[in-house]
């Protein structure tokens, strides 16, 4: 059995409850539904805005409501696919209003398991974090689970989150900030160079059309290649590095401008900014089981 098939069996019969249906929670329904993981019957969506309910409804067949508590009434899984300023609303609407047996699936940035628990007065939490290219199902989240968790509710929640790409389970929540910094803004780099060496392919003459359609196939097929080879890093830059040549002066102007360093204080940065906004946890922290 292949892990689609392995997938859809984990997840068959399983409710999962989008709560807040904006970029990331249209994503994660378009590819459990593109990849036949789950019937449009599994799956019920919570969006205050009429006109984006009716949108999503006609366009993906699944049950669209207004109420965050009504849609996730008997769901298996419930996914709060919000903004982190809105938790607290979302938290007033569902606390109470939970099964003991429901588990609740976070991917806001920042909100901690206390966060969680303290918003909504609920035990089964998982906190995870995905990144942008999981909207075509080619991203990588990392994700934790309280002690609460039953085995089998870690296994579909794998199966839902392996959907949008690569799930790495981690046993500690400071790497889940951690990988917040690295992977869940890691694309916000990646762009950046990519436009840097767009422009960089303009100013000596190319049209963008045509540098963009360079830059953008050299960082696939390096990726690529680099997942194919399994070689380090270290070992594919020096394959391109030939003694006195055109790879080596470039590299040695990246290292005169401390590449290196800016992209690991860049890195830090977002990790310290990650915990600051996990500080402000009101209410009771998550009991220890």
């Amino acid at each position: 059995m292949n892990a689609t098939e392995r997938d859809i069996e984990i997840l068959r019969g399983k409710r999962i409850a989008l709560i807040g249906c904006g970029v990331m929670g249209e994503a994660i329904a378009a590819t459990l539904l593109r990849g036949e993981l789950v019937t449009t019957d599994q799956l019920v969506g919570a969006e205050p805005y009429e006109e984006r309910r009716q949108l999503l409804a006609e366009r993906y067949g699944i049950r669209m409501l207004a109420g965050n508590a009504e849609a996730a009434e008997g769901a298996d899984i419930v996914m709060l696919t919000i903004k982190p300023q809105s938790l607290g609303k979302v938290g007033d609407d569902l606390r109470g209003r939970l099964g003991r047996d429901q588990v609740v699936v976070s991917i806001m940035a920042g909100a901690t398991v206390d966060r969680l628990h303290a918003a909504l007065g609920h035990e089964r939490l998982v906190r995870s974090m995905p990144n942008t290219p999981a909207q075509i199902g080619q991203g990588v989240t990392v994700w934790l689970a309280t002690p609460s968790v039953t085995d089998e509710q870690a296994q579909a929640v794998a199966a839902l989150l392996g959907a949008m790409g690569e799930a790495v389970r981690v046993e500690s929540e400071e790497m889940v900030d951690m990988a917040t910094a690295l992977s869940g803004t890691g694309p916000a780099y990646v762009f950046l160079v990519m436009e840097a060496l767009i422009d960089a392919g303009v100013h000596m003459g190319f049209p963008r059309r045509i540098a963009e359609e360079l830059v953008l196939q050299t960082m696939q097929g390096s990726v690529q290649f680099a997942r194919e080879s399994g070689l380090h890093p270290a070992e594919l830059r020096n394959m391109v590095t030939s003694p006195g040549g055109t790879t080596a002066a470039a590299l040695y102007q990246m290292e005169k401008g401390s590449l290196r360093t800016v992209i690991s204080r860049a890195v830090w940065a977002a990790y310290q900014r990650t915990v600051e906004l996990g500080q402000p946890a009101a209410g009771p922290a998550m009991p220890q089981q």
